[in-house]
């Protein structure tokens, strides 16, 4: 591993030259610093960890937009499959494209030299990002040993008042209808309305089998399967651990009592022939496939992974089978934890290589993304085409709004409106801009607007005006020290990285065999996972993740 000096040194003598072919431009002015992006146009590469299923290699109408501002188009690659071995790729072969979107194993690329210190670059030609990230900027440091910073945080917004849930569970309206709008607040009341409900009808209108949960378990999307083992058991997200808030010891969250039994819920779901057999085998474009047919009652997933089936049913004006969501936990004594946020947590984002081919105009180039003018192009569009402003307030024109409604997926390709929210550092949403107008078009008004027939008559059939009106708020929850844990990036030689390897490989084999057993046979598969868990060196990992913990904790206090 690169010590943390001779990377400075790099980034040091790289800055010093590219501030010198760069001479008059003004770092520390926003209008200086377009003109500056928009001097000769140029192509980046670019490879980010999330698919984007909708790009449209910038020729969409927003894209158009951004390339004319900035004078840069994106020459982007997407992760097909596991993402994580893309990344290692790029570190071992210094096949680097100009810009990276990688996640927690950012560390990879830090060890191989793969990225540069950001630290000038952002002081010096993005006022944008250095304004919005103000005294959070501390977050945005690697780690006590080395405070460089290699990512421009894009994942997590730097402000946001969420206002609708998106991991979890959710239900087809047909199905909550048709029970008469019931209480769903446990695993054994989402498992009851959907038995009831396939008992009157075991097949749709063709004769194909209904199904009462399906599961998508594809490669990575195995996190979203196990995800749900702590989300059920008053877990926020931290990934792969559970995090003691007092004491901020971190925990291989399977490891607890209490998910074990959320297991050995599936597990019963799949013995009486509710959980779709195919969920450990099928591909993410069947998973999908099985939602777009309406088929599928139930879902543990979140919207952006199910989205596209969701968008075909919308197109086809199935909206009676799209999906409203659910507060679903083991027991009521747990709280749902869709809105406990883990704040601004400097985590993943996008990192400049260190054979960009113009790292200033990759930074020019993001500022942009990061102003006001590109928050408000990526979340509303372009004026008068897109939406308009009478009276000081933005709105979606009508037939914008019913194309998002009713045909998001070819609208997005079309217009790309949306696309680029993780290219930028950003608001979240509930957050009002300059003009006194929300940066995201989500917020209560606008959300109202996008709700279809079938969804307004299931919210009015539980006498709440938003989906978040079911869920435990956010003042409920304790604020978070470290952010969220997942987002932590560490050395590619750091025992939590070598043996969160092998217990990953250990649950992934042996969560769909605890899932898929006969229920008598639940609790020793499960003993036999646990055992061998130990035997792996479960309990160095989480000692070593602990210390990360703290060290986080200690960094983001140390201003």
């Amino acid at each position: 591993m690169k010590s943390r000096k001779n990377r400075m040194i790099v980034s040091f003598v790289m800055s010093l030259t590219l501030v010198a072919t760069l001479a008059g431009c003004s770092g520390n002015n926003p209008s200086e610093a377009t003109k500056a992006v928009t001097t000769g146009d140029i192509t980046l590469t670019y490879f980010s960890e999330d698919s984007s299923t909708n790009w449209n290699n910038m020729k969409d109408e927003v894209g158009k937009v951004i390339a004319e501002k900035t004078g840069v188009t994106l020459d982007a690659e997407f992760a097909v499959g596991d993402p994580v071995q893309k990344i290692s790729l790029i570190a071992a072969t210094g096949n680097y494209p100009d810009l990276i979107a990688a996640k927690a194993d950012v560390g990879k690329l830090v060890d191989a030299g793969a990225i540069i210190d950001l630290t000038d670059l952002i002081d010096k030609h993005a006022p944008n990002i250095k304004k919005m990230l103000g005294d959070k900027l501390v977050r945005t440091k690697y780690s006590l040993d080395d405070p460089s910073i290699y990512v421009i945080p894009t994942w997590s917004a730097v402000e946001e008042k969420k206002i609708k849930p998106d991991v979890g569970f959710k239900l087809q309206h047909r199905v909550v209808k048709e029970a008469g709008y019931p209480d769903i607040r446990t695993v054994q009341d989402f498992e009851k309305v959907i038995k009831d409900y396939i008992t009157k009808h075991p097949t749709d209108e063709n004769g194909n089998k209904n199904i009462g949960l399906s599961l998508n378990a594809d490669d990575w999307h195995m996190y979203q399967v196990t995800n749900s083992g702590f989300q059920t058991t008053g877990g926020p997200d931290d990934g792969e651990y559970f995090i003691d808030q007092k004491t901020h010891q971190a925990t291989y969250h399977f490891r607890r009592p209490e998910e074990k039994e959320y297991f050995r819920w599936l597990n019963h779901m799949n013995s009486i022939g509710l959980l779709d057999p195919e969920s450990f085998v099928q591909k993410t474009d069947q998973f999908k496939a099985k939602i777009a047919s309406g088929r599928v009652l139930g879902l543990a997933d979140p919207e952006w992974d199910y989205g596209d089936g969701q968008n075909a049913l919308k197109a086809e004006g199935k909206f009676d089978q799209t999906y409203g969501h659910y507060p679903v936990t083991m027991s009521k004594e747990y709280k749902d934890t869709n809105f406990w946020l883990p704040g601004f947590d400097g985590g993943y984002g996008i990192s400049i290589s260190s054979k960009c081919k113009d790292p200033v105009r990759a930074i020019q180039f993001l500022d942009f993304l990061a102003s006001e003018e590109g928050q408000v192009l990526n979340n509303w569009g372009i004026e008068g085409k897109h939406y308009t402003v009478k009276d000081g307030k933005r709105t979606i024109i009508p037939a914008v709004l019913e194309r998002m409604n009713n045909d998001n997926a070819a609208f997005q390709k079309e217009s790309g409106i949306g696309l680029y929210w993780n290219l930028m550092v950003h608001y979240g949403d509930g957050i009002k801009d300059s003009t006194g107008n929300y940066f995201t078009r989500s917020y209560p008004e606008m959300l109202t607007a996008t709700y279809n027939k079938s969804e307004k008559e299931v919210l009015k059939g539980y006498k709440i005006e938003h989906w978040k009106d079911l869920f435990p708020k956010e003042e409920e929850f304790p604020p978070r020290a470290y952010g969220a844990a997942y987002t932590m990036s560490l050395p590619n030689d750091d025992p939590a990285v070598i043996l969160g390897a092998k217990m990953k490989d250990i649950t992934w084999k042996r969560i769909p065999e605890a899932v898929m057993t006969k229920p008598e046979n639940f609790d020793k598969v499960w003993d036999a996972y646990m055992a061998e868990l130990e035997k792996a060196g479960v309990q160095e990992m989480e000692q070593s993740f602990t210390k990360h913990i703290q060290n986080r904790i200690k960094l983001w206090s140390a201003n």
